[in-house]
C-alpha cells in the first residue's frame, strides 16, 4: 500500500512537471526546495563506561537520515520526506528501525481556502488539545495523515478542520487499531475584523477548539469511552506594553495506561502576562495540568501518538551542566509558575560602561497537584474508579522542580565579552526520570562563557562550568575551548569530569574533540570522544541518551 501511495504521488508530480513544460511562462512560477540531513555514530568498546564488545553485540553503527522535497506551482504544492534509521542512533526508540516515505502530501491554497490531503502538521492555540509536530533531535513525529481544511471567509476570521490518524513510527494504520482524530478550531482577530480597532492600542484575539478521538473499546474488563472529546478556549489581549495570553482546556474521562485507567475528567490551564519597554522586560506564567494525557491510543505509554501538547514553563538551558537535569512535563498532574526579568543597564552608565550590560533573573517552580480521596473506601488513582478530586488553585507540597538563576551578559571592549550564570536547582529525579527511592537532587551550577575576538572573523570561546551536589552522581566540572573562523570553520575540545562521583571507578572524564565546516546552507560536523548518559528534553518532551564512545558525523543542507 505504501509503494502504491508513493507511486501515485510521483505520478502526480511527473504529470505536473509535464504540464509545466507545456505552458511556457508558468515555468517561472514553479519552485523546488527542501532539506537533507544525515546523523551517524560509530561505537567502540570503552571499559571505563562499561561498554564491551558483547554489549555492542555487533551494533557498531547507528544512522538517522532524512530527505525532504517540496514542489510548488502557483496555488498547488506537493511534498514527500524519506527517512532512514539503519539502525537508529543509540537512545532513539528501536521502533524507528527501518526506512521509507512516512510523510507525503498534496495541497491547494487560494486567497480564502486551503485543503491538504496526506500528511500534515497542525496546532490549535497553545496546543493543549491538538499539536502535531516533528522534532528530529528526539525522534518524535506525530504527524496526522488525513485531510485538513483552512477557511478564511473574511479578514480576521480563520476556521480550521482536521481529520486523520497519527503516525506511530512505521506502524501502518489498521481498522480498530489506534484512534482517529477529529478537530475544529476557530480564531477571531478583532483588530482585523473591525476597522474601528485597526489602530487601537487594545489588541484582542479570541479562539476556541474542539477535538475528539475515536478508538474502539476492546477491553474485556472495563467499559471505556470510544469517543473522547476535549474543548479549549483561549484569549490573547494586549494593551500598550502589556500582553495577556491564556487558554483553558477540558477533556472528558479518558482511562488510559498513563493514568492507570481512571475515569476522572482532565483539565489544563495556561496563562502568561508580559510587560516590555526599552531596556526592561517582565514575564510571568502559570500552568496547571490535571489528568491530561491525551493520546490516540489509550494503551501506549511511549513518546508517540500524543494529541495534545503541554508546554513547559521551566527555563530551557543551553550549557552542558545547566541542562544536565532538564524538566519533563508530568501529564498526570502538575502546577507551577515562572517569573522572568530582563534588564539592560544603559550604555555609558557607571555599571553599564561603554557597551551596557544585560541582567536576566529567572525563577520557576513546579509542584504536584493536591489529590483527595473520592471516598473512604477507594484509594487515590485506583484503577477503574473516578481516581480522586483536586482543588484547582491548591499547590501540592511535593516539589518536582525549582530553578533560580541569574545571568549577566557583558561586553567589555571590542575584544572581550562574557556571560556569567549562577543557578540553584531542585530536581525530583525519582518522579521525572522514574528512579523510585532516589533522593531529590539539590544542585548549584556556575558558568563562565568568555569570548575573545582576535579579528572580526577569528575568535576563541571558553566555557568553564561547575555543578555541585551531594545527590545522584555528585560534583561535575566542564571545560570547552572553541576556535572559530567565521563564517566557515570551527574546532573545539570539551571535557566533562565527574570528579565527585561517590563511586571511585565512575569518576570519569568525558573528553571529546569536534570540528565543523559551513558553506552557504550546508554544514558538516564531526566529533570523537565520549558521550555521558543523560536525558535530552525539548519542550518538556524527553528521551534517554545512553553512555557511548566513538565517532559521530552530521551533514545537513537546505536548498
Amino acid at each position: 500500500m505504501r509503494k502504491r501511495s508513493i507511486s501515485l504521488l510521483l505520478l502526480v508530480l511527473l504529470s505536473v512537471l509535464s504540464l509545466k513544460a507545456q505552458v511556457g511562462n508558468v515555468l517561472d512560477q514553479s519552485q523546488v526546495h527542501g532539506s537533507f540531513q544525515v546523523d551517524g555514530q560509530y561505537y567502540q568498546p570503552d571499559e571505563a563506561l562499561g561498554i564491551t564488545d558483547s554489549l555492542l553485540n555487533g551494533h557498531r553503527v547507528g544512522l538517522n537520515g532524512f530527505g525532504n522535497i517540496i514542489y510548488t506551482l502557483g496555488k498547488f504544492s506537493a511534498g514527500l520526506r524519506y527517512e532512514a534509521y539503519l539502525s537508529p542512533i543509540a537512545g532513539f526508540d528501536p521502533a524507528l528501525d527501518g526506512n521509507g516515505f512516512p510523510y507525503m502530501y498534496v495541497s491547494y491554497t487560494d486567497d480564502k481556502f486551503s485543503i491538504t490531503a496526506g500528511s500534515f502538521y497542525e496546532q490549535f492555540g497553545n496546543g493543549l488539545v491538538l499539536r502535531s509536530y516533528e522534532e528530529w533531535t528526539l525522534g518524535y513525529d506525530n504527524a496526522l495523515n488525513g485531510v485538513r481544511l483552512i477557511y478564511q471567509p473574511i479578514r480576521g476570521l480563520i476556521i480550521k478542520g482536521v481529520y486523520g490518524s497519527q503516525r506511530k513510527f512505521w506502524d501502518k494504520y489498521v481498522k480498530n487499531g489506534r484512534g482517529i482524530v477529529r478537530g475544529l478550531d476557530g480564531e477571531m482577530n478583532f483588530n482585523e475584523l473591525f476597522a474601528s480597532m485597526a489602530d487601537s492600542k487594545l489588541r484582542v484575539v479570541l479562539g476556541g477548539s474542539m477535538v475528539s478521538k475515536y478508538q474502539i473499546d476492546a477491553n474485556p474488563i472495563y467499559k471505556l469511552p470510544e469517543n473522547v472529546a476535549s474543548f479549549a478556549g483561549r484569549a490573547n489581549i494586549g494593551f500598550g506594553k502589556f500582553n495577556l495570553s491564556t487558554e483553558y482546556a477540558y477533556k472528558i474521562n479518558d482511562p488510559s495506561a498513563i493514568n492507570n485507567y481512571i475515569y476522572k475528567d482532565g483539565e489544563a490551564f495556561l496563562a502568561s502576562l508580559s510587560y516590555s519597554t526599552k531596556g526592561l522586560g517582565l514575564f510571568a506564567q502559570v500552568k496547571r495540568i490535571d489528568n491530561f494525557s491525551y493520546k490516540s491510543d489509550r494503551d501506549v505509554t511511549v513518546n508517540a501518538l500524543d494529541i495534545s501538547y503541554l508546554p513547559p514553563i521551566s527555563e530551557t538551558h543551553a550549557y552542558a551542566l545547566t541542562s544536565m537535569y532538564p524538566y519533563a512535563t508530568q501529564p498526570n498532574g502538575e502546577i507551577g509558575f515562572q517569573f522572568l526579568l530582563n534588564y539592560k543597564v544603559p550604555k555609558k552608565s557607571k555599571l553599564g560602561g561603554k557597551y551596557g550590560m544585560g541582567i536576566a533573573i529567572e525563577y520557576s517552580q513546579i509542584n504536584d497537584i493536591v489529590r483527595n480521596q473520592v471516598d473512604d473506601t477507594t484509594f487515590i488513582n485506583q484503577k477503574g474508579t473516578l481516581g480522586y478530586t483536586s482543588d484547582f488553585f491548591k499547590l501540592g507540597n511535593h516539589v518536582f522542580w525549582r530553578d533560580l538563576n541569574i545571568t549577566i551578559d557583558k561586553k567589555f571592549n571590542r575584544k572581550w565579552k562574557a556571560i556569567i550564570q549562577y543557578m540553584y536547582q531542585t530536581y525530583d529525579i525519582a518522579t521525572i526520570e522514574g528512579h523510585p527511592g532516589e533522593p531529590v537532587v539539590s544542585s548549584r551550577i556556575a558558568v563562565a562563557d568568555i569570548t575573545y575576538k582576535f579579528t572580526s572573523r577569528k575568535s576563541l570561546r571558553a566555557e568553564i562550568q561547575g555543578l555541585w551536589t551531594k545527590e545522584d552522581m555528585g560534583d561535575w566540572a566542564a571545560l570547552l575551548l572553541e576556535y572559530t573562523v567565521s563564517p566557515h570553520w570551527f574546532v573545539s575540545i570539551t571535557d566533562q569530569y565527574n570528579y565527585g562521583n561517590p563511586i571511585k571507578t565512575d569518576q570519569i572524564h568525558y573528553f571529546s574533540v569536534a570540528g565543523g565546516y559551513t558553506r552557504a546552507t550546508t554544514r558538516f560536523q564531526v566529533s570523537y570522544g565520549r558521550q555521558r548518559e543523560g536525558i535530552v528534553c525539548i519542550g518538556g518532551v524527553c528521551r534517554q541518551v545512553p553512555a557511548a564512545s566513538g565517532l559521530s558525523l552530521s551533514v545537513s543542507t537546505n536548498f
